[in-house]
């Protein structure tokens, strides 16, 4: 599991195509005292830095949010627009291609889950006024396989729960398709489950296989 196929992360920008992954991950909250997403989003840069970056991918930013409605939906959307690149930004990447992964935990959980969608509510099931459900528009099937050809414990989901994870990927997906961006949320069990050590791995594989698929 890991790294296979990466090169230092000083060559990552090499070529005329590349793709800028943005991660974020969320602080404790109650019944979690150390959420793994904290641990995994603080420490990436480096472990990538360590290991060798996926060619064709660029680490744009590491962000941890509350875990909190308006505490996190606030200062998603500020890292969300900082990402949308201007005429003005000198981006490696020339072709544009901007991904956020969300990074939640999920407690009971005994495997990593790819979140294919994103529920329209706050209390209730229930999709928007128009009928729309919120999905991603990645491969999660292609991604799932991918990172179990790897040797990891995935599997996909239809249901990001109905806290914060949730509303958080809603936000990020509705803002995804109004930018021309792509989000992915996955959820992670606790260390408890799975070592600290196999989801930095976990994490790094991640990317190499979304930079392979686009």
């Amino acid at each position: 599991m890991g790294s296979e196929g990466t090169v230092p992360a000083s060559e990552a920008s090499d070529g005329p195509s590349c793709v800028t992954v943005h991660v974020t991950g969320f602080k404790k909250f109650h019944g979690v005292s150390e959420n793994p997403t904290e641990t995994i989003v603080c420490n990436l840069q480096e472990y990538m830095n360590k290991n060798g970056m996926p060619k064709g991918l660029v680490l744009g930013s590491c962000h941890v949010l509350e875990t909190a409605g308006q505490g996190a939906v606030a200062p998603l959307y500020q890292t969300l627009q900082s990402a949308i690149p201007s005429s003005e930004d000198s981006n490696p990447c020339d072709s544009g291609k901007v991904i956020w992964v969300h990074f939640g935990v999920n407690s009971g959980a005994t495997k990593f889950a790819i979140e294919n969608r994103a529920v329209n509510e706050a209390t209730f099931r229930c999709p928007d006024e128009m009928g729309w459900k919120p999905q991603t528009a990645l491969p999660v099937e292609e991604i799932t396989n991918a990172l179990a050809k790897k040797g990891f414990e995935v599997m996909t989901s239809d249901d990001a729960g109905r806290f914060v994870c949730n509303y958080v990927y809603y936000h990020s997906l509705r803002f995804a398709e109004k930018n021309g961006t792509k989000s992915l949320f996955v959820h992670v069990p606790l260390f408890l489950t799975i070592d600290e050590e196999t989801q930095m791995q976990f994490a790094a594989s991640l990317l190499e296989v979304l930079a392979s698929l686009l």
